[in-house]
C-alpha cells in the first residue's frame, strides 16, 4: 500500500470506529484494524476524527469571465482549507454562463487547469430548448440551474412562467435535475418597491425587500410544476421555514424534490446582518433566530437533505457599494471555507452528541447525501473500499479564531472574527495532501473533474 492514515476515528456511513485507512492509487484499498497492513508512507492521525472530504453542491467561482471576483484557483483553496474535496460550481457569473456543451468545455478547462480540488458542473435552464440540455447531459453535468426571479447578472435569464413546465419537462426527457432558485418575482417586486418608497437602504430593508411569501410561493409553485411534469428538482438556499410545508406535501405525493440550506441561515440572524453589513447580503435574505433553529430542527429531523455553501464572492469593492445602501451591494456570502467548522461548532453548541456522533451526522448532510443525490456516490463522500481517497483530518477539540490573513477566499467573509470549535488539520484529495496545517500544499491542475455517473441527479 502506498499510504497509510493510522490512529484516527472513522466517519463512515455506518457509524464511527478506530481503524487505519489504506490508500493505493488514489482510491481507499481497505479499512483495517490499527497497526494492520503495510505502507511506504504513514500519517498520524491520532486524536482527530478521519471524515469523508465534503462535497459542497453549490459554488460560484466566477470562472471564467470574472476572475477577478475569484476564480478557480483561489476559490479552489479555500476549499481545500475547509475540507471540501469536491465543489459543484454553478453556471451562472462566470462568462460565458454554461448553457451549452461548448460554454461547458469551456469552463471544464479552466478549473482542470487552476483547481486544487476535484469538481462538478452544474449547467444552466433558461428556457424550454431541449438541444442544449442533451449537450449539458452527455458532458456529465451533476443537473441544471435556474431561476425564478431575476438572477443578479443580464447573460443568465429567469425561466419565464409560461416556460415553467415546459423547461422542466425538457430536462426530465434529459434526465437532469433541476436546482431552483426560489423567490417569486411578483413578491419580491411589490415588497422592494414599498420598501424604497419607505426610504429603506440598510440590511433591514434588504430583508423586509424580501419576505417569506416569496419563498413559499416559488416552492409551491415549483413543487407543482415538477408534480406536472415528473421532474425532479432540487430546492437551493432555503431559509424560510414555511416554504417547506409545500416540499412535504409534494413529497407525499411522490413528486422529487431535495432541499439544501446553507449554514449562514443558523450561523446567523437578521440581526448579525444588522451588524455586520453587506458580507451577509444574499438571497434569500437571512431570517430572524427562531427562524435559524427550525431550520436546524429540520434538517435534523430530515425534511432538510444537505447542507451546501452558496459561496458566492465578489471584489471587496462591490460589496463596499452596500455600505450606504444595501441594495447596491453585490448578494452574496463567500463561505466554503468555513462551511465545516461553522457546521460543526453550531452543532457542538446545540447537541447533546459526542464529536464523533456529530461528525457522522455531518458527513451525512456534507458528504454522503450530496454524493448520493447528484450522481457522484460511491465514489464520493465516503469512506470505504474502492471510493476516492478524499479525506478531512479533523481536530474536534480545537478552538480557534478565523483571521483575516488566513482567510484564502478573495470575497469579504462574514466569518472573519468567528469562534469555531473544531478545526481541519489536513486535506486529502484522491489520497495526495492539498491542505496541510494552514497551508495549501497543492498547485493547480491537481484536481479532476467528476462526471454524473448514473443514480439521481
Amino acid at each position: 500500500m502506498k499510504l497509510a492514515v493510522r490512529g484516527g476515528t472513522i466517519v463512515t456511513e455506518a457509524g464511527t470506529r478506530g481503524a487505519d485507512v489504506l490508500i493505493d492509487a488514489e482510491r481507499i484499498a481497505a479499512l483495517v484494524e490499527p497497526g494492520e497492513g503495510t505502507s511506504d508512507e504513514e500519517i498520524d492521525a491520532r486524536g482527530l476524527l478521519v471524515m469523508p472530504g465534503v462535497v459542497d453542491a453549490h459554488v460560484h467561482f466566477n470562472d471564467p469571465g470574472r476572475t477577478e471576483w475569484e476564480g478557480w484557483a483561489r476559490g479552489s483553496r479555500a476549499a481545500a482549507a475547509g475540507g471540501v474535496t469536491t465543489v459543484l460550481d454553478m453556471p451562472l457569473n462566470s462568462l460565458p454562463p454554461v448553457l451549452d456543451g461548448a460554454s461547458f468545455a469551456a469552463k471544464r478547462a479552466v478549473a482542470e487547469r487552476s483547481s486544487v480540488v476535484d469538481f462538478g458542473l452544474w449547467g444552466g435552464l433558461t428556457g424550454a430548448d431541449p438541444g442544449p440540455l442533451r449537450e449539458l447531459a452527455s458532458c456529465g453535468a451533476v443537473g441544471l440551474k435556474a431561476f425564478l426571479c431575476e438572477s443578479g447578472v443580464p447573460e443568465f435569464p429567469k425561466i419565464a412562467d409560461r416556460d415553467l413546465v415546459p423547461a422542466l419537462r425538457a430536462a426530465a426527457e434529459a434526465d437532469l435535475t433541476v436546482a431552483l432558485h426560489c423567490e417569486d418575482e411578483t413578491v419580491v417586486r411589490e415588497a422592494t418597491a414599498r420598501v424604497r418608497a419607505d426610504g429603506g437602504h440598510d440590511a433591514r430593508a434588504w430583508s423586509a425587500s424580501r419576505p417569506p411569501l416569496a419563498e413559499v410561493r416559488a416552492v409551491a409553485r415549483a413543487c407543482d410544476a415538477a408534480r406536472q411534469t415528473g421532474a425532479r428538482i432540487h430546492v437551493v438556499h432555503l431559509s424560510a421555514i414555511d416554504a417547506l410545508g409545500a416540499i412535504d406535501a409534494a413529497r407525499k405525493v411522490g413528486t422529487v424534490v431535495s432541499v439544501e440550506t446553507c449554514p449562514h441561515y443558523f450561523a446567523f440572524d437578521d440581526e448579525d446582518a444588522t451588524r455586520i453589513g453587506p458580507a451577509l447580503k444574499c438571497a434569500p435574505p437571512l431570517r430572524d433566530a427562531a427562524n435559524g433553529r427550525a431550520l436546524w430542527s429540520a434538517l435534523l429531523g430530515g425534511r432538510i437533505d444537505l447542507i451546501a455553501s452558496d459561496h458566492s464572492p465578489c471584489t471587496p469593492e462591490l460589496k463596499a457599494r452596500g455600505d450606504a445602501d444595501i441594495f447596491a451591494a453585490w448578494g452574496g456570502v463567500a463561505g466554503v471555507q468555513s462551511l465545516l467548522p461553522a457546521v460543526f461548532t453550531y452543532a457542538r453548541a446545540r447537541l447533546g452528541l459526542g464529536s464523533a456522533g456529530i461528525a457522522g451526522l455531518l458527513s451525512w448532510r456534507l458528504a454522503t447525501t450530496p454524493a448520493q443525490r447528484f450522481g457522484l456516490w460511491p465514489r464520493k463522500g465516503r469512506i470505504g473500499p474502492a471510493a476516492d481517497a478524499d479525506i478531512v483530518l479533523f481536530d474536534p477539540q480545537a478552538e480557534w479564531t478565523l483571521d483575516p490573513k488566513d482567510s484564502l477566499t478573495a470575497g469579504v467573509s462574514p466569518y472573519i472574527g468567528r469562534r469555531f470549535t473544531g478545526r481541519v488539520v489536513r486535506t486529502l484529495v484522491r489520497g495526495r495532501t492539498v491542505y496541510r496545517d494552514g497551508e495549501v500544499v497543492a498547485d493547480g491542475g491537481a484536481a479532476r473533474f467528476v462526471p454524473r455517473e448514473g443514480g439521481p441527479s
